[in-house]
């Protein structure tokens, strides 16, 4: 019995831990993801106005 408990204590820990991890990850991945769009679009958008502009 002991072993059985310890093993899904384990197997819970490892998915909350998998949880937390994908978490961090994702905020990550949004965050330089979002950076990029906005580099892209400010870019995009000073075309467009030097277009205009000239």
């Amino acid at each position: 019995a002991g072993r059985q408990a310890g093993r899904q204590a384990g197997r819970q820990a490892g998915r909350q831990a998998g949880r937390q991890a994908g978490r961090q990850a994702g905020r990550q991945a949004g965050r330089q993801a979002g950076r990029q769009a906005g580099r892209q679009a400010g870019r995009q958008a000073g075309r467009q106005a030097g277009r205009q502009a000239g």
